[in-house]
């Protein structure tokens, strides 16, 4: 599975985690070509981290055209609701 796909997937089920609120970050930051902490990234398991180092691959590549855009709504959700939560 592309790890665009498994982050969305991620978000969806459970958009106030940590590991979420890091890789929504991470995507809006990709997404607007904005500053990334890397620091941000190690605060994830070994398995996120991992899935976030795959995101980036995939972004470079620039092949996930739809499945980018999902998860960058996806995302932008997610941030919303942390917002309104906090």
């Amino acid at each position: 599975m592309l790890a665009v796909k498994t982050a969305r997937k991620i978000i969806l089920a459970n958009p106030g985690s940590p590991e979420a609120k890091t890789l929504s970050a991470l995507v809006i930051a990709l997404e607007a070509e904005r500053d990334f902490p890397l620091s941000q990234l190690y605060t994830l398991t070994y398995p996120h981290f991992e899935l976030a180092l795959e995101i980036l691959r995939e972004w470079r590549l620039d092949q996930y055209y739809s499945s980018k855009g999902r998860l960058l709504d996806v995302s932008m959700h997610a941030t919303e609701l942390g917002s309104q939560a906090g």
